[in-house]
């Protein structure tokens, strides 16, 4: 089986495995970092092959759908893979950045698995969390999850846990940040560095708008 037709198998597995998913977390969400993996790849010295695949299922069952599950994405995936015949140092490498690339990994401290590979996909998810598409992502799971849209008695958590973070029930407004505007400061390559501050100004922006037309004064 040549690279191509492996990644046009994973993909049609993930259109597949995601048919019901919530939005922002959806199909078209790995379409885009797909994409942008692969764009962001092209500057750095890779496997776009591990790139290409950590990519596609990198999400092919995140844990907050899955009752804090965080196993079941990498056996999903492993299986996937193995089926497939896909040689064993791929795989266990799909899997190690399948279980390192969420934000929630960086706040348990100790060791994390590091690969330029990883480096290239994490850019790639967290631009997709950022920006016009990133806002648009978090409040549709802020419905999803039926949360408030905004609440100025209830201040965001700055220094949270790895806990608290997957526990956390917090006003939408807050996970800006709690999470999405830090994530320009932590982006791994020049290119997602790049595209990172553009999107992070938009976020800026937008939440001086949305304070302003809260408080009545646009």
């Amino acid at each position: 089986m040549t690279d191509k037709e492996l990644i046009d198998i994973t993909k049609n597995f993930v259109i597949e495995q995601l048919e019901n998913a919530e939005g922002g977390h959806d199909w078209f969400h790995i379409l885009r970092v797909y994409n942008n993996a692969i764009n962001i790849g092209k500057s750095e010295n890779v496997d776009m092959l591990i790139v290409a695949l950590g990519a596609l299922l990198h999400d092919i069952a995140d844990s907050k759908f899955h009752d804090g599950d965080e196993s079941v994405g990498p056996k999903v995936a492993r299986e996937f893979l193995f089926k497939h015949n896909v040689d064993s140092l791929v795989i266990e490498h799909v899997v190690k950045i399948i279980e390192n690339i969420s934000f929630k990994k960086s706040l348990e401290g100790g060791e994390i698995f590091k690969s330029p590979e990883l480096d290239v996909i994490q850019d790639a998810d967290r631009l997709d969390a950022i920006g016009a598409i990133g806002i648009a992502r978090c409040f549709n799971y802020g419905g999803f999850k039926n949360r408030k849209l905004f609440d100025p008695d209830i201040a965001p958590n700055l220094n949270m846990t790895k806990e608290e973070y997957k526990n956390s029930e917090s006003p939408t407004i807050n996970h800006f940040y709690e999470k999405l505007l830090l994530l320009k400061d932590k982006m791994n390559t020049k290119t997602g560095k790049r595209i990172a501050e553009q999107r992070h100004k938009f976020m800026e922006a937008y939440l001086n708008q949305f304070y302003a037309e809260w408080d009545g004064k646009k």
